[in-house]
């Protein structure tokens, strides 16, 4: 228990400095800012997730000192709490059911990757949902607290640069017209990014020291629950309804569409293994998403229509059998 103490302790200590790296203004300190769950994760896939909420904890507290009390809830409720469930989920475990003439089945069932994705979208919708509130209550308030706000930043990144030239009034407005209207959802797509890349580092650099307790799944096997489809529909219907409603499914509806990209990406690999030109078209699919952002739609349709119509079951029944991936 004393080992899960200081693991923890030091893990906090790690996702507090990264978290805290942002206010140097290099552009170096943002990545490693989206790296703050990082430490907390490994912490939890390494040892324990008692780890992880020692981690998110003392990470929060040191936040907390450091920037003010706003700050320790901010951390806690952003970073830490997801950090821990997405580690603790990750580790939970039940017998697996045997089966007639399969001795060698593993002894365990762990929980499913494809529902880690869909927790990772719930929790940055969540996250940016606890932040709305901090603008306005209301559709309204939130809008001209955001456009404030923005307002603000744009004022100060001129007034600091005296070679940038004075911002059109106009052009200015419509700018944060469109930044008020995407930013919602980019932030919760941005999070459910960041929550999935840093739980899959955290799993890769345990796996490499030996500690993982569960075996690496097979990443382009997964499957989304019935239950995410019909919540994806939901709040795309309402995030056509003016006020904050809309705003709220909006932001729901932008995690799920990037969580259900995830799983077109795990059957383009699925559905690709044996074709020659394979690392090209896979490692373009990547490149194009990193650089253009938008083909992750494409991807996200692509795991509609497997949760609809079983691509992957289809094209290996016309592949055969092959080796997994």
């Amino acid at each position: 228990m004393m080992q899960i103490g200081l693991i923890g302790l030091g893990a906090g200590a790690a996702a507090a400095l990264l978290f805290a790296s942002v206010t140097s203004g290099s552009w170096l300190s943002v990545i490693l800012f989206y790296l703050a769950p990082l430490p907390i994760m490994i912490a939890g896939l390494g040892w324990s997730h008692w780890a992880a909420m020692v981690a998110a904890i003392a990470a929060a507290a040191a936040v907390g000192i450091i920037f003010g009390a706003a700050f320790f809830f901010a951390f806690l409720a952003g970073v830490g709490i997801p950090a821990w469930w997405l580690t603790y989920l990750a580790l939970l475990a039940r017998p697996a059911t045997a089966s007639a003439g399969a001795p060698n089945e593993p002894a365990l069932e762990w929980y499913p990757p494809g529902r880690l994705v869909v927790w990772a979208a719930a929790l940055a919708a969540l996250i940016v949902l606890f932040a709305i509130p901090n603008f306005g209550l209301d559709a309204e308030s939130f809008r001209a607290g955001l456009t404030n706000a923005l307002n603000r930043m744009l004022q100060v990144d001129v007034a600091k640069d005296a070679a940038l030239p004075a911002p059109n009034a106009a052009n200015t407005k419509r700018l944060i017209e469109f930044l008020v209207t995407v930013i919602p959802p980019a932030a919760a797509v941005l999070a459910t990014v960041t929550s999935l890349v840093n739980l899959w580092l955290a799993g890769r650099i345990v796996k490499f020291s030996g500690r993982l307790a569960r075996p690496w799944p097979q990443l382009s096997a997964m499957t989304f629950p019935p239950a995410a489809a019909a919540a994806l529909a939901i709040a795309t219907g309402l995030s056509f309804i003016d006020g904050l409603l809309g705003i709220v499914a909006g932001v729901l509806s932008a995690s799920l569409f990037m969580a259900y990209g995830v799983l077109g990406l795990a059957v383009l690999h699925d559905i690709t293994r044996g074709i020659t030109s394979r690392p090209f078209l896979i490692g373009g699919a990547y490149a194009s998403i990193a650089v253009l952002g938008w083909p992750v739609l494409a991807f996200s349709l692509l795991g509609l229509v497997e949760t609809m119509f079983s691509l992957r079951a289809r094209v290996a029944k016309r592949r055969g059998p092959t080796a997994p991936t």
